[in-house]
This record gives C-alpha cells, sequence and structure tokens, in this order.
C-alpha cells in the first residue's frame, strides 16, 4: 500500500516549473452581473416582500456615480495592482480573524484506508515510510520541480502546495497569524512526533543533507514510543483546540517560560508532524468509518488523542495502533484537494546516514476543556457511483447536489442556503469561491420529485434543468465570476474607504444568504478515502464527498445541540435521494432535449 510514487499521485504533468507569472489575475466581475445572480440566488431562500426590499436596495446601489459604482471602481484598482485582490482580504476574514476553535469548525480531516497492522511494528514501519514519502514530496517543493497540475488543458496555481510545510497557526488574542519557516537562511530539517500526549523532535536529515532512510526513520520512532510509555502526561495539545481568544491568552502565558517557549517553537517550525495515535474503542465495520471521521477532526476527547494532537500545525498524520489512519490540517495556508494529494506520498528511499537521537519536548500545563458536540456519519453509497450520471450525461457533482437538496428538503420542509467549494486556482493565488447549489431549478424539482400530480417525464425534465443549471453556476465560479467573493470584495472595500456599510450588506437577505445550512465539497480522489469537516452554521450540517467510478465516499455533520439535526438521519435521506433519481430516470422514458420539456 505504499508504493505510490509522486510521479503516480500527482494529476496530468506537461510542465514542471512553479512559476505563477504565466496565470491570469483573478478578475472583478461586473458589478450588474453580480447583482443580477445576487437577486436569482436569493429567490428562493426568502419571501417575495424580503427579495421586492432587496431588489431596490440593489437598483439604487448601482446607480450611476452611487456607492456601488465607486466601490467597483476601488476593486478594480486593487486588482491592477495586487497580484490577487481577494487573496490577502481572504485569509484574514475567513480563517485569521475566525475566534471559533479551529477544531471542528474550521479544520478538515481526512479519512484515508484502514490499515491492518498485526503487531505494534507495523505502525511504526508504516509511519516511517510516510514519512519518507512526505520528505520525497518536499523535495521538489525545495527544488522548485514540482509538477504543475491542469484543468481543462489550463494550468492551475501550485502555491497552496508550497505553504503546506513547515508552517503553523499562531494564536493571538484578537487575530492569528500564519508563519512559514521554509524561507529562513537554515530551513527546518526536524518533524514532530506525539504519542502518549508527549512531543518529540526528531531530525530526518543526515549531516550531509541527505534524509534518513525508512529503515533509520523506523528505528528513531521506535526510541520515541520506548520513551513515551508512561501516560501521565497531561494532553498540553488540547490548548490548542480552545477558542482563539482564550488560546491566545494562555499561549502568551505558556510562552513566557522558555522551555516552553523552546518546545512550541520547535512545534511550529518542524516540517510536519506525525501522531502516533492509540487503538480506538472496538467498534463494527459500519460504526469505524464514522469513529474515524472523528478521531480525524478532534481525536476523540482527552481520554483518547486529542491530546496527541497540535491543531494549530498545518499538517498533521495521524496513525493509529489498530490500523486507523488519515491526517487533520490547519485551513489557513491551503484547501482540501493539494492536502489529500499530500497524503499519498508514500515512498521507500534509499538507506543512507548515520542515526540521530531523539529529543523530547517538555511543557507545563495549563487547563483546558473541549466540548465534544459533533454529531458525524461516514458512509459509503455502495448502489453506484459517478458511472450512473455519467450514462446519463449528466454531471456527477450537479447529480450528487441534486440528491443533496432533495434530502434536505424532504427532512426539513424548505431549501436552504447551499455552499459548495469551488477552485479558482486558475487563477493566481487561488482559493476558493462558492457554487450556489441551491438555485430556482433545484428547487422547483425537488418540490416536483414528490408530488404525485407531477409527471415522472415533467420531475425528469426539471431534474435535467437543475443540473445543467448547477454545472453553468459551477464553470462561472471556476472562471471567477460567481457573486460571493465579489459582494465579500465590495463588503471590505466600503470598510476601507467608507465611514457607514452600504444597505445591501445590513440587508437581513444578505445575513440568510450567508447562513449556509448546507456546507458542501467534493473532494475527489483516486484512493479510497473521504474528507470530513463540521458544519458552518449552528443548525447546518457539514457535507463532503468522494465520487468513485461504482460508489461514493459521504462525510455528514451536524451539531448534536441542535435539536432540529441530525447526521445519520441526512445520510439516510441521501442514501434513499439517490436511488429515488436513480429509479426515476431509470423508469422515464428518455427525450432528446429535456430543455424543450415543461419549459416556463
Amino acid at each position: 500500500q505504499c508504493s505510490l510514487t509522486v510521479a503516480l499521485i500527482l494529476m496530468q504533468v506537461l510542465n514542471t516549473s512553479c512559476e505563477r507569472e504565466g496565470l491570469p489575475k483573478l478578475p472583478v466581475p461586473p458589478l450588474q452581473q453580480t447583482c443580477e445572480r445576487y437577486l436569482a440566488a436569493l429567490t428562493p431562500i426568502v419571501d417575495p416582500e424580503e427579495l421586492n426590499h432587496t431588489r431596490k436596495l440593489l437598483e439604487e446601489f448601482q446607480k450611476p456615480g452611487g456607492v456601488g459604482e465607486r466601490l467597483q471602481k476601488g476593486l478594480e484598482q486593487r486588482g491592477k495592482k495586487m497580484e490577487n485582490w481577494l487573496s490577502d482580504w481572504w485569509l484574514q476574514t475567513a480563517y485569521l480573524d475566525y475566534r471559533m476553535p479551529v477544531v471542528v469548525h474550521s479544520s478538515p480531516g481526512v479519512v484515508l484506508p484502514r490499515m491492518e497492522f498485526s503487531d505494534r511494528q507495523g505502525q511504526m514501519r508504516y509511519a516511517a515510510k510516510l514519512i519518507a514519502g512526505v520528505l520525497d514530496f518536499k523535495s521538489m517543493i525545495d527544488n522548485e520541480t514540482l509538477p504543475v497540475e491542469y484543468l481543462g488543458g489550463k494550468p492551475l496555481c501550485m502555491n497552496q502546495y508550497y505553504q503546506v510545510l513547515s508552517s503553523c497557526r499562531i494564536p493571538g488574542t484578537k487575530r492569528d497569524t500564519v508563519v512559514n519557516y521554509t524561507l529562513d537562511k537554515r530551513p527546518p530539517t526536524h518533524i514532530t512526533v506525539v504519542h502518549n500526549f508527549q512531543f518529540f523532535v526528531l531530525d530526518v536529515y543526515n549531516s550531509d543533507g541527505t534524509p534518513l532512510t525508512v529503515d533509520q526513520i523506523y528505528i528513531q520512532l521506535e526510541k520515541i514510543w520506548n520513551s513515551s510509555l508512561q501516560t501521565n502526561k497531561e494532553p498540553i495539545g488540547i490548548l490548542t483546540s480552545n477558542h482563539r481568544n482564550s488560546w491566545g491568552k494562555a499561549y502568551d502565558n505558556l510562552i513566557k517560560d522558555k522551555t516552553n517557549q523552546e518546545s512550541v517553537r520547535a512545534i511550529q517550525k518542524s516540517i510536519f508532524t506525525v501522531c502516533l495515535d492509540a487503538p480506538m474503542p472496538h467498534a463494527s465495520d459500519d460504526m469505524y468509518r464514522t469513529r474515524a471521521g472523528v478521531q480525524m477532526l478532534h481525536g476523540g476527547g482527552s481520554r483518547w488523542n486529542s491530546g496527541n494532537r497540535w491543531f494549530d500545525k498545518t499538517l498533521q498524520f495521524i496513525i493509529g495502533e489498530d490500523g486507523t489512519c488519515g491526517l487533520i490540517y490547519e485551513h489557513a495556508p491551503a484547501e482540501g484537494p493539494p492536502i489529500v494529494v499530500t497524503a499519498y506520498l508514500y515512498r521507500k528511499n534509499k538507506q543512507h546516514g548515520s542515526m540521530l537521537n531523539v529529543e523530547s519536548l517538555s511543557f507545563f500545563f495549563l487547563f483546558c476543556s473541549m466540548v465534544h458536540d459533533l454529531d458525524m456519519k461516514v458512509s459509503v453509497f455502495s448502489h453506484f457511483g459517478k458511472d450512473f450520471p455519467k450514462s446519463q450525461k449528466m454531471s456527477p457533482d450537479a447529480f450528487i447536489q441534486m440528491a443533496l437538496q432533495l434530502a434536505y428538503y424532504r427532512i426539513h420542509k424548505r431549501c436552504c442556503p447551499t455552499y459548495e467549494s469551488a477552485s479558482l486556482r486558475m487563477f493566481r493565488l487561488g482559493r476558493t469561491d462558492t457554487i450556489r447549489s441551491m438555485s430556482i431549478d433545484s428547487d422547483k424539482f425537488v418540490k416536483a420529485m414528490d408530488d404525485p400530480a407531477k409527471h415522472n417525464i415533467e420531475k425528469v425534465a426539471l431534474l435535467d434543468k437543475a443540473v445543467k443549471a448547477h454545472r453553468a453556476y459551477a464553470d462561472m465560479a471556476i472562471r471567477g465570476q460567481a457573486i460571493d467573493r465579489h459582494l465579500l470584495g465590495l463588503k471590505l472595500q466600503a470598510i476601507e474607504d467608507l465611514a457607514a456599510l452600504p444597505e445591501i450588506f445590513m440587508d437581513t437577505s444578505y445575513a440568510v444568504a450567508l447562513h449556509f445550512n448546507l456546507s458542501t465539497s467534493q473532494v475527489p480522489a483516486k484512493t479510497n478515502c473521504v474528507m470530513c469537516f463540521g458544519p458552518v452554521v449552528s443548525d447546518g450540517y457539514g457535507v463532503c464527498y468522494n465520487p468513485m467510478d461504482t460508489h461514493i465516499n459521504f462525510a455528514v455533520s451536524a451539531f448534536n445541540s441542535c435539536q432540529h439535526t441530525n447526521a445519520a438521519r441526512l445520510a439516510q435521506a441521501l442514501e434513499d435521494a439517490l436511488l429515488d433519481i436513480k429509479t426515476l430516470l431509470e423508469q422515464t422514458p428518455k427525450v432528446k432535449n429535456w430543455s424543450l420539456m415543461f419549459d416556463s
């Protein structure tokens, strides 16, 4: 399982340059276009009276020489001066200014296929191969030979790959920062390894600069394991799971002690972290997937493995004694796809170099508690995969999103604002924008699906139209023409330029539009894994999926504190919706052009 090479994992490779100069800048969409599309997005989620009020505000906002035009010109000027007009703002507003704990609320986890370790040595051997593989990947970053990825024949920005190693989030009492140590005069040569809540520095390079071999790393991991058998150490890592303001204050106190400061700096500067976890409580195969998802997101609490984490660290690989494997990453520097690619860099190295000593890190413990409110369901939909939507000439992603809309509607009897992540990596320093999966067309489809007065042929026509509308919005989003980041840019430009916010940003409709009851993401991978993350609102769900050829991996999350949401119930409703849509398509005669049917 550990013989995959970097070349096989990375996508289509034609160019080995890591330079961004050939990529276009992120555009600023036309103001009128965004306002029109904003109204369309609001139509199914706000009442007519509120919509009419918002329409009038937008008309006022767009008047020639008015506020909107001035802000638009300011954004366009910013776009000319900067490499990416959005990237700095997005990093600050979406991540570093966000004060909720990164655990569950921000940091995603990835569940990798379960390994079969016959003994503890199997866990150590697997960890050694993983470390060697990531070091091999690091050499491509250091040498600037990381192959460029392509989407539809167009190169993608590779900057995020250069942010995930040797970086860490630093807590503050009001705002956090992210530090990347890759460009230091003496870049880090060590990783951190955590076992039994104890943190260790492991230097992974020989004196001549060559990386340790798998066998050498294995020996060091054995030493770490043997020297950390006592579990009476306090789970200091749980401090990083706290509310950011509280953690910022505790951090300031923690690093007043010189030993603590040196220990914390060693973790922050390390290339990445490896968490050697204790086994989870035994669970059935069905429950195991969910338990594994919980382990990746928060470690199961202080009694289990939450103390085996430093949640501010950008990249933490998790390897459990029982074969539970995956990772968690701090979201500020990168999105999901580069992380998933990095997760599969397992490769055997040459045997070379000398054995290094292991240094134990020590801390003074400050009391911290973590509340477990996460409701999680990780499941495999085994009836079909992306092969079926393709056979119907439908986008698999759009097909799944329509099933998700139907599932939510069946449970809650209403449609809701839905966030789906769209990559902006076609542009320099591009991150994401929002695909608004809830649309006028999806609203019509889900309301018709269970209506006995509607004929199947009409239902299929509405599904076809909704899928095509979703595909069109997704294409628009990856071309930098979606509405959410543009509206955010106009708002932030107003904060910089004006004494007061324009009324459209204080309007009830704007608050409703940003209350994403469904926060979703497709994170496809060539291997059988799934990413998981928490909801973004208290009464919402987080849904991530990896569509394989013949099955789909799903991770659904909610909060136990909300009586209206339930992860297992949505997961079951999603499975039912997928099967019902498949049955509908199979039982309905084919029509050459659905768009001509029931067009209204």
